[in-house]
């Protein structure tokens, strides 16, 4: 079953632990992918020196604005296009980075082998036929950790532990 709207409203803390065990869908042409979530890291508002909204609302992060629902990709070291699911309401912004799905470690691999790129940025995915992602009952058990690659943020947000990844 794709994910409500409501679903998509919770804050990105809460939901990056939910967002293990769903399916990461993706449409081309006429086949759907279907991938299950085995790792994610949440970004948490404006007070977060992780989050690319640290800095405020620029034309690179206001999709981090938007209501929940909605996809933001970017080009991450001039190299890999990452994928975001934003989180909560409009205008407070925060977003859960998909880390990994199954057959793919790493976020930059699995856009890459699921086509998701930067054109895909800010695609409502409670309507989209492009990307979206569906619940079918999976819970699984996980683990949380210290965020990866964020040298650059204070030392009380590297060490959040808000990396979750499926045991």
């Amino acid at each position: 079953m794709r994910l409500s709207e409501t679903f998509y409203q919770k804050p990105a803390t809460e939901l990056a632990p939910e967002l293990l065990g769903k399916l990461l869908c993706r449409k081309i042409g006429n086949q759907v992918f279907k991938y299950r979530i085995t790792e994610t890291e949440c970004y948490y508002g404006e007070e977060d020196t992780a989050c690319h909204a640290h800095k405020g609302r620029t034309e690179r992060t206001k999709t981090l604005y938007e209501s929940g629902g909605i996809s933001y990709v970017y080009l991450c070291y001039g190299i890999h296009n990452l994928f975001n699911v934003v989180t909560g309401p409009k205008e407070f912004p925060q977003a859960v980075l998909i880390r990994g799905v199954e057959g793919y470690n790493g976020p930059g691999k699995l856009t890459k082998a699921m086509g998701i790129t930067r054109e895909l940025n800010g695609i409502n995915m409670i309507t989209s036929n492009e990307l979206w992602l569906e619940d079918d009952g999976y819970q699984p058990a996980y683990e949380t950790g210290k965020r990866i690659g964020i040298d650059y943020a204070t030392e009380e947000y590297r060490d959040k532990l808000w990396r979750y990844t499926i045991t």
